[in-house]
């Protein structure tokens, strides 16, 4: 079968001048071929149906990678060159039965991929990350820096996104920690959510800015876009943008940030931080723009913390200490997602920021994971409660059984 795809790409390759015919054109030269080789009685009906698509897929689409791409259950394809290629569906991982046998096929993808967004990718700029048009999100590395064989990775996301609902049903977070964080958001609390690669903090960000009051001007910054904010008519995105050829006219999430502070916005939404410009999202939360939100990766709610120190570090010559205090000022809420064993992507904790206490931040645990209880309350409700009374005139409470609830200060 192998031979016989080649064989009738390489003629349908001779007819038509590539990507110069529509559609239509294209399934007509392939039906032409596959009519002429089954008068030879080398192909059954069923194969015959095989090979019009993966043709039409070879042309038009990304070859064998098609029908990956159009299944919505497939939430990541790993091509690994020419050795296999891994898909994650239903939070599990797992070898695909089909794969490229040769090297030209996968370049000619990662090719169409790359100039379908206008990047380029090769030999000189051997990695790469896009963004597909239904907001795919690609990264690409080539020989030789990946000597064994073009290396690529595809994560798909939700044709829609996921409500903070869908995420109650499936058990990513408890009613009590949901309710909570639909009051935070709306009072005006700057939340940071961090997680591991992989475990919904771009998600679970999505579902939270549905409670963004929509009257307010929102401005979103990314590396490439992917976030879905919904519900929200004033929203402005911003992309990063890398170097062309010659190495110039670069343009940084840090240089967004401060672009962004001009831009009169009530609260900045900054995709991820990785570096030097958590310096900059901890002054524009400190400067005004509350009910901010990021994201960043981190094993851990205290390992975000240590990574926030690094990363604020680079962005200017601070000493520790007011880079603690910087943190601990911009941030009300930490929120750490995970993977449980069984695959399945949950949060895990959300701490409250206290201040500075001895010369270290102080948090404290509002909802924690149980094995056995899920999400569960901590016993120790928030503190700092000044955005909850200007917003409702009342503060969050929890009763006896966890459940959370708005209640007047002295009640």
């Amino acid at each position: 079968m192998k031979e016989t795809l080649k064989e009738l790409r390489r003629q349908i390759a001779g007819e038509i001048p590539g990507t110069a015919v529509d559609d239509a054109a294209l399934y007509a030269r392939i039906d032409e071929a596959l009519t002429r080789l089954g008068k030879s009685g080398r192909l059954s009906l069923k194969e015959k149906e095989r090979c019009r698509k993966q043709l039409f897929d070879s042309f038009r689409g990304m070859d064998i990678l098609q029908p990956l791409l159009d299944d919505d259950a497939v939430t990541e394809i790993m091509v690994n060159g020419l050795e296999g290629i891994y898909i994650e569906k239903g939070s599990r991982m797992s070898r695909w039965e089909r794969r490229f046998t040769e090297r030209e096929p996968l370049e000619d993808v990662i090719q169409v991929m790359a100039a379908s967004v206008n990047r380029i990718v090769n030999t000189s700029c051997p990695i790469a990350d896009l963004r597909l048009e239904d907001g795919s999100r690609v990264n690409i590395v080539l020989p030789p820096v990946a000597p064994e064989g073009p290396v690529m990775t595809i994560r798909k996301f939700f044709r829609e996104a996921l409500t903070m609902e869908k995420l109650l049903q499936l058990g990513a977070i408890s009613p009590a920690a949901a309710d909570f964080l639909k009051s935070a958001v709306r009072c005006g609390c700057n939340i940071f959510i961090s997680g591991g690669t992989g475990s919904g903090k771009t998600t679970f960000l999505n579902a939270l800015s549905a409670f963004i009051p929509e009257e307010e001007r929102v401005i979103t910054i990314e590396d490439s876009l992917e976030l879905q904010l919904q519900g929200l008519p004033n929203l402005v995105r911003l992309e990063t943008r890398g170097a062309n050829l010659e190495g110039e006219n670069r343009i940084t999430i840090r240089d967004l940030i401060r672009t962004a502070l001009r831009m009169r916005p009530n609260r900045i939404v900054v995709g991820e931080v990785r570096g030097e410009e958590a310096l900059d999202m901890l002054q524009a939360m400190n400067t005004g723009h509350r009910g901010s939100l990021s994201t960043g990766h981190a094993n851990s709610a205290e390992n975000m913390l240590a990574r926030l120190e690094t990363m604020a570090l680079m962005g200017g010559e601070l000493p520790l200490g007011a880079i603690r205090s910087q943190i601990a000022q911009a941030l009300d809420l930490l929120v750490h997602l995970g993977r449980l064993p069984d695959g399945r992507r949950c949060v895990l904790s959300i701490h409250e920021m206290r201040g500075m206490e001895k010369g270290e931040i102080h948090v404290a645990g509002i909802f924690r994971y149980e094995r056995k209880g899920g999400l569960c309350f901590t016993g120790t409700a928030p503190e700092n409660t000044a955005k909850w009374e200007e917003v409702f005139g009342a503060v969050p409470c929890f009763d006896e059984r966890g459940a959370f609830r708005l209640a007047e200060k002295d009640g």
